[in-house]
Parts: structure tokens; sequence; C-alpha cells
């Protein structure tokens, strides 16, 4: 509620407007996301300067990043049909908690995944 006793509320006309973008933005990293797949592909099908470490980090990060950009668009789109500013204010905290547990999951796999691969590089060649 505003100060005055009103409810806070988002005009139709700018939730549909903001509800166009986010399809938009969702579409177009969307073709980001298989551009870079299909280059990474490639990148795979040259084959030998490619170290199975450098693959699996590469996807490591292409998966985080996915997962990143996904969960920012689904925040986005869900303050779009918030209702009152105390449903804006829960989103926001659940979203924060959320991208805080992701985060250090993410690195900590990161960090086992350079881990293994700096073994592996270490490894003597039979």
């Amino acid at each position: 509620m505003t100060d005055d006793g009103r409810k806070f509320e988002i005009p139709k006309d700018m939730r549909a407007m903001a509800e166009a973008g986010f399809d938009q933005a969702r579409q177009t990293f969307e073709k980001f996301l298989a551009g870079a797949e299909a280059t990474a592909g490639s990148l795979e099908e040259r084959g030998a300067t490619v170290r199975a470490g450098a693959k699996d980090i590469g996807a490591k990060v292409l998966s985080y990043a996915e997962k990143n950009v996904q969960t920012s668009l689904d925040y986005a789109q869900s303050l779009v049909h918030a209702k009152d500013l105390p449903e804006v204010l829960k989103l926001h905290s659940d979203y924060i908690q959320g991208q805080m547990r992701s985060l250090a999951e993410q690195a900590s796999e990161m960090g086992q995944a350079i881990q293994k691969a700096a073994i592996e590089a270490t490894k003597p060649k039979a």
C-alpha cells in the first residue's frame, strides 16, 4: 500500500509491454544459446586441440549461464505479475536467496572440475 492507503498496482498496458519484452529476451537468449552450442560442437569436431577437461568446464559454464539467465528471466517475468509491493519484495527475497544457493553450488562444482582437469593435465603420459 502507498502512504495514502491505496494499493500499488502495475498498469495492464505496462505489464503487456514488459511481457512482450521478456518474451523477446527469452527468444534472443535461446537463439544465442543454440549458436553457442553449435560453435562448441564445431570445436569438438576439430578435435585434437580440445581437451576433455576444458570441454567439461566449457559445458559447465554454458549450462550455468543458461540456468542463470533462465532464472533471471523467470524472476523478471514474475515481477510483472506481482499484485503489490509486498509481493514484489517477497519475490525479490526468494530470488536472491535462490541465486546465492545456486552460485555457491556452481562455484563448488566448477572448483572440482578445474581441480580434476589440472590433475589430468599433469599426469604423465603413458
